[in-house]
């Protein structure tokens, strides 16, 4: 038995985990002087609600303990596993890989540990492809080396509308001035911003360009944020239903660990390429 664990910050839909019997450890949340585990105490529904109040407060984000992490690994020891592969959110984003590999030496079981060098769904990404190589027969170490290759594989696409609150969190500090929404873009967990825009479709536009630029079958998450993103997130999944290749959609939602930093109206998602 191969145990599968990825952390709360890869936004993994609840189906995509149950499909795969994949482990969540949750991030932690700090709003003002209260710490929530993500997921756990705080879910996106009741984080957006308080997000959207006049009064928001501070914001943070932490990662998981070591021991949070080991006992995770040893509830997996518990119940067969005999070796566990561990997907996590890049360590240039996150702390959460260290906790993962200081975890690893408190247990009496292999564990691979796997440093995506992305973030959110992208991370998911990942871990969907080490599923399918543990669904196959693979071992850890095989599925561990899929998620690595699959890593600079992974796209993104996204528009952040609350500019100031993304250049306060300071992983998007340095977002130009724009008169709309900016639209991003990049693989392999680099971004830019590619373009601007005001309305719903011209966005929508912009952002799925990018999934089907290369003409590939792909495997895409598009997400909801805030409940005011559902045009955008319908308007993804409609094009990339009706596009010329072969998409595998899943929707996932944006929870506190990822909206901390970008904030309202952020829409979006991920893609790889099926196969090589």
């Amino acid at each position: 038995m191969i145990g599968l664990v990825t952390d709360s910050a890869s936004q993994i839909p609840p189906e995509l985990a149950a499909r795969f019997d994949v482990a969540v450890v949750p991030v932690m949340i700090r709003i003002g002087d209260v710490e929530y585990r993500e997921g756990v105490d705080l879910g996106a529904e009741e984080f957006w609600e308080k997000l959207t109040r006049s009064d928001i407060p501070e914001i943070s984000t932490s990662q998981p303990s070591p021991g949070a992490v080991a006992e995770v690994y040893r509830r997996l020891a518990e119940a067969g596993a005999d070796e566990i592969v561990s997907v996590h959110v890049g360590s240039e984003h996150s702390g959460t890989v260290n906790s993962a590999r200081l975890a690893a030496d408190e247990v009496n079981v292999a564990v691979h540990v796997v440093d995506t060098a992305t973030a959110s769904f992208g991370v998911t990404c990942c871990v969907w492809e080490a599923a399918a190589v543990i669904v196959a027969g693979g071992t850890g170490a095989e599925a561990a080396a899929r998620a690595e290759a699959t890593a600079p594989r992974v796209g993104t696409s996204f528009i952040i509308q609350a500019l100031d609150f993304a250049r306060r969190g300071g992983r998007f500090a340095t977002l130009p001035e724009a008169d709309g929404a900016v639209v991003m873009s990049g693989v392999g967990g680099a971004v830019d911003v590619i373009a601007t825009g005001h309305t719903v479709d011209e966005l929508c536009d912009q952002m799925v360009a990018p999934f089907l630029e290369s003409g590939r079958p792909i495997r895409a998450g598009v997400c909801l944020a805030d409940p005011a993103t559902l045009p955008f997130t319908e308007g993804l999944e409609a094009r990339l239903c009706a596009a010329p290749v072969e998409v595998e959609l899943v929707r996932y939602r944006v929870g506190p660990s990822i909206a901390a930093h970008t904030g309202p109206g952020t829409a979006g998602g991920f893609w790889y390429p099926i196969g090589d």
